[in-house]
């Protein structure tokens, strides 16, 4: 692949992430309540995946959109530092950068969302040329059958004009309806991924096992994130589970898509299944350690060091 420019070609959402921390109650109105903190982050699902794996060593290309405004050179400079290639960054005129505040305890999350330069998302405007300059190319933020005819395009046409590998993470579907549609995007598909709760959605099933194993049938391999249970895959009939890391979890904010980047790592690495749940477990794990979706994601060598004091894990695989 020495002609390729990029390890990691993404397209999709970022954002600012405001976290503020131990918000139990939000003010009444016209009252006001003191907070310890209030930090910024860059967030959103696409751009915390490409941070991940900036700093796993590998060369990606971000193509999204950011504000002329203090936000939009945040994210332009914390792309930059991670080895990210902000060639298709587009900074517009019209809109703002995309902010979200997250109101967190230790209990649970909530947010209040500008979509700002994130609002005109949309599938057709990857470039597939520019796209098809990289090895791989990782697809986020489907939503269902709204979005559905968009996405069926560009995987149809990234396998066609790029021979590039398709790494695909589901996202909750706000219509409910769950519909067996996505079936049809799984033969393009390298990598899925899905949590446990998308994956008994769309599966129809009662546990996210059996919906892998029939996922698995159309696409690659099929890769689901258990929380605190840990991971699993299914991929030539054998499904692999790997625990997680027991860790004191700050912010779960890019829990997933630090989990996913730790995979994708492995999986360009020419790693097995077993090995690519562990450096996802790992790097899911690490994440939630500190606030912000991204700041305490492992560098490369504190990932294959962690990893190596674990060599001797036994890892659950099963023959179908």
């Amino acid at each position: 692949m020495s002609e390729k420019k990029w390890d990691v070609y993404v397209y999709g959402d970022v954002n600012a992430d405001i976290i503020i921390p131990g918000v139990e109650k939000l003010p009444a109105p016209g009252q006001e309540e003191l907070v310890s903190s209030m930090e910024t982050y860059v967030g959103g699902g696409a751009a915390l995946f490409t941070l991940g794996i900036g700093k796993l060593g590998l060369h990606p290309v971000f193509q999204g959109a950011v504000g002329d405004d203090c936000y939009g050179h945040m994210i332009r400079e914390t792309f930059e530092r991670a080895g990210v290639d902000t060639e298709l960054l587009v900074t517009g005129k019209d809109e703002r950068t995309g902010i979200s505040l997250s109101f967190t305890n230790a209990h649970d999350r909530s947010f209040l969302t500008y979509r700002g330069t994130n609002a005109d998302l949309s599938m057709d405007r990857v470039k597939i040329e520019k796209a098809g300059r990289a090895r791989h190319i990782h697809v986020t933020g489907y939503e269902g059958e709204e979005c559905h005819d968009s996405y069926a395009r560009l995987l149809r046409r990234v396998k066609r004009e790029t021979g590039a590998t398709v790494s695909f993470d589901v996202g909750w579907d706000p219509t409910g309806s769950w519909s067996s549609r996505i079936y049809e995007l799984f033969p393009w598909i390298d990598v899925l991924f899905m949590n446990e709760t998308e994956a008994e959605h769309y599966g129809k099933t009662d546990s996210p096992e059996e919906a892998a194993v029939r996922f698995a049938r159309e696409c690659g391999q099929t890769v689901i994130k258990l929380g605190k249970k840990g991971s699993l895959a299914v991929k030539d009939g054998v499904v692999y589970h790997r625990p997680s890391y027991r860790v004191e979890a700050v912010d779960t904010t890019g829990a997933g898509d630090s989990f996913n980047a730790g995979y994708i790592y492995g999986f360009l690495k020419g790693e097995a299944v077993e090995k690519c749940l562990q450096y996802g477990n790992i790097c899911g794990a690490f994440s939630v350690s500190a606030h912000g979706g991204n700041t305490g994601f492992p560098e490369e060598k504190e990932l294959l060091r962690f990893a190596k004091g674990r060599e001797n894990e036994k890892v659950k695989s099963e023959q179908l």
